[in-house]
């Protein structure tokens, strides 16, 4: 059991334990008789009156709530979109999310993100997000532990992550657990289902796009597993959304062909009350291939991940608690490139091999978290080789570098009244390069302090510093992923950050509630490369192309929900800057960055009609990506020269996008589903550009020079239906 939690009543007077994944807790409490509340979210509530006279252990048996009824459905008001949302923590299900739009009718839980206060898209053709300010490879991603350094499909349009696998989502925006390292910005912890599957269930989804299954299987009482897949069949359907023939105005791509599969699996032992084995397994794969007889071009792109974790809880007893996990994580992409006689090939390669060991445990009544991590990183960052051109040798663009980083941290939640704890957390970094040339030693230290007077309000001030030692390198504005990661080096200094931020929650008539948050953060070491993969030649290096530099991000957050009734849903609003501040860029000046958003405004709407129809519509409006045009046109010998004003002196239009769905309920119980889902995105069919080319006519007799800018834009309305079945 998961998220369980226990309410002690003693004369008014309220003490809360929470269970761990396991089902265990633990509470201090003085002797005297209580009323004893114990909840679940998939479970019978019990009430009973406890006379506590002695230490003790009381143990509790729910009833799960799929034995009240059979084959009745049941329409509850209590269900819940997200499991706890405060200012900087989400906690959700994609199982509950089922009626917010998404393409092929699945979740997609990192778009989901995208949706809350502080997190900004990238607009169309880029699967990355970004969170209060930071770059795209500052944010962690945890698959059951593991770090994912490839997180998306091309061009961000299918869901990255198979939500049928997953069991919870915990997305913290200022990455406040000290057990999470290595990252500047916001976390994301994905958990698999941890629950050994009561019997025999098939359940998935079979759309136009792709299709996905899941299979549960009990091979005992005490072990059982989950296997997931997806595969895509797109290529006769995605292709013609590229063909210039039909959309010479906004494509670029004569002939593009792409598909993706991908597998998960989860293994689940459970040989007595007291421990727990889990391994998981993650791998997906991509391929694209682009064809152009006009410009003689045929490229092919493959990327895959690859993470596989093996985990062991034990309980000491009702205090004591132990967790180890043993990941190795991999990501790679290769590129061919031919053109005429041109040959191009390049790749990069990350891989991570780490472990993990932590202890909860209670002192003085303060519960207490402490750990040890250690990780091995193996990086090829951008590996050229060139052939047929004027070079006459191939020009390896980078060589492996091989790191290894160890960590310590602890973490203590103090309660000095009712009212007012504290979350406390320090993180100890040793990082050091295998050559000895980059060596850091950091402190880590992150506080939040909470004042709850009630059960609806809360407030809280936190701060947090982190440090970053494996950096994410762009080098395409689209979700192309020939993007690669380069580890600290000589030369390449460590990336760090240091985040102010306060906030409050509020509930208002008991159905809704309103979040908002202020927040400050400064970094420094930000990395940029401004060449692409183009740039290659015998005697570039990294050290020397890429550029370092400072940065900075503040701004307003705030969320009104409704999260009672047949109709939900939310209201996000961000207010924001973001400005960058390199000696080599922009002369030196402050500018803004690329994906400085000032205003991010999201609307989410579902509605439970009755026990056959509901549906869905999400509303995204945010201000245009920045970038950088000439400021001025004129002849030098004849020759039209481009001038340059600042820095990202320009923005696209307005980004709006509306999606909806609906969904049809055949049969929906506790263990069947047969739904029909049909989702349409950009339902308004409006034109959101993915870049701007400037067009240039020039008359040299009459020195006139005609600009004129063109949008590309990825694709415009976007329909799919889909059927979800779970047997």
């Amino acid at each position: 059991m998961s998220n369980g939690s226990l309410h002690f009543e003693h004369n008014g007077n309220y003490s809360i334990a929470v269970t761990d994944s396991l089902g265990f807790y633990s509470i201090s409490l003085s002797f005297d008789a209580y009323q004893i509340s114990i909840s679940h979210n998939e479970y019978r509530t019990q009430n009973l009156v406890r006379d506590i006279v002695k230490n003790t252990v009381l143990n509790f048996y729910l009833t799960s709530k799929s034995e009240e009824l059979n084959e009745v459905i049941i329409a509850t008001d209590t269900k819940r979109v997200f499991l706890d949302s405060n200012p900087n923590t989400i906690v959700f299900k994609p199982k509950g999310l089922k009626s917010v739009p998404s393409i092929m009718g699945t979740t997609d839980v990192l778009k989901f993100l995208q949706l809350t206060p502080g997190v900004q898209n990238s607009g169309d053709a880029n699967g990355y997000f970004y969170v209060r300010g930071s770059d795209p490879g500052h944010n962690l991603t945890l698959y059951s532990n593991t770090p994912v350094y490839g997180t998306a499909h091309l061009l961000g349009v299918f869901p990255f992550f198979n939500a049928n696998h997953i069991q919870k989502v915990q997305f913290d925006k200022t990455n406040s657990n000290p057990e999470n390292g290595g990252r500047l910005s916001s976390a994301v912890r994905i958990e698999t289902n941890e629950k050994i599957p009561e019997g025999l269930s098939v359940s998935g989804v079979a759309g136009i796009l792709a299709s996905q299954l899941t299979l549960a299987v009990p091979l005992s009482k005490k072990v059982g597993f989950y296997v997931s897949g997806r595969k895509t069949y797109i290529d006769e359907i995605i292709t013609p959304l590229f063909d210039s023939k039909k959309n010479a105005d906004n494509s670029d791509v004569k002939d593009l062909t792409y598909s993706f599969s991908d597998l998960n699996y989860t293994l689940i032992a459970n040989p007595n009350v007291k421990s727990q084995f889990v391994f998981d397994a993650f791998w997906s794969g991509d391929k694209l291939s682009i064809k152009d007889d006009d410009l003689s071009l045929n490229a092919k792109l493959y990327w895959d991940n690859l993470s596989v974790s093996s985990s062991w809880k034990y309980k000491f007893s009702s205090s004591v608690k132990m967790k180890n996990t043993v990941y190795l994580s991999r990501y790679g992409n290769d590129l061919s490139l031919n053109q005429a006689t041109a040959q191009i090939k390049g790749g990069s390669t990350i891989q991570d091999f780490g472990f993990l060991n932590s202890f909860q445990y209670a002192i003085a009544n303060i519960p207490f978290e402490s750990g040890f991590q250690y990780a091995t990183y193996t990086v090829q960052p951008q590996k050229i080789e060139v052939f047929n051109l004027s070079l006459d040798t191939d020009v390896n663009k980078s060589k492996v570098s091989k790191s290894q980083n160890a960590s310590l941290f602890t973490s203590a939640k103090p309660r000095f009244s009712k009212s007012l704890f504290a979350e406390i957390g320090l993180r100890l970094n040793y990082y050091l390069s295998n050559d000895k040339k980059a060596k850091y030693f950091h402190f880590e230290p992150r506080l939040q302090i909470n004042y709850v007077p009630d059960a609806d309000k809360s407030i809280y001030v936190s701060y947090t510093k982190q440090h970053q030692y494996l950096n994410l390198i762009t080098t395409s504005s689209v979700g192309i992923p020939t993007d690669f990661w380069v580890s600290s080096a000589e030369g390449i200094p460590d990336q760090s950050s240091n985040e102010f931020s306060m906030g409050g929650k509020y509930r208002v008539f008991s159905k809704y509630i309103i979040n908002s948050s202020i927040y400050y953060r400064t970094m420094n070491n930000l990395l940029e490369y401004p060449f692409g993969i183009t740039q290659f030649n015998e005697i570039s290096s990294f050290k020397e192309d890429i550029k370092t530099g400072s940065g900075q991000a503040y701004g307003l957050e705030w969320m009104f929900q409704k999260e009672i009734g047949k109709f939900k849903g939310w209201i996000s609003y961000t207010l924001s800057w973001s400005t960058r501040k390199f000696d080599e860029i922009n002369n030196g000046e402050t500018y803004f960055a690329k994906y400085d958003r000032r205003h991010n405004l999201a609307i989410v709407a579902t509605y439970a009609l009755n026990s056959k129809w509901d549906f869905g519509v999400t509303q995204m409006m945010s201000s245009g990506n920045r970038f950088t045009i000439p400021t001025s046109w004129y002849f030098i010998n004849n020759n039209p020269v481009k001038e340059y004003g600042a820095y990202n002196n320009a923005q696209l239009p307005t980004y709006v996008r509306t999606d909806f769905s609906v969904n049809y309920f055949f049969l929906k119980n506790s263990k069947k589903e047969s739904t029909l889902n049909f989702s349409v995105f950009n339902a308004f069919n409006v034109q959101n550009p993915i870049y701007v080319v400037l067009n240039v006519a020039i008359d040299k007799e009459k020195q006139k020079i005609e600009v004129k800018p063109e949008r590309k834009q990825l694709y415009s309305i976007l329909p799919s239906i889909s059927w979800r079945f779970k047997f």
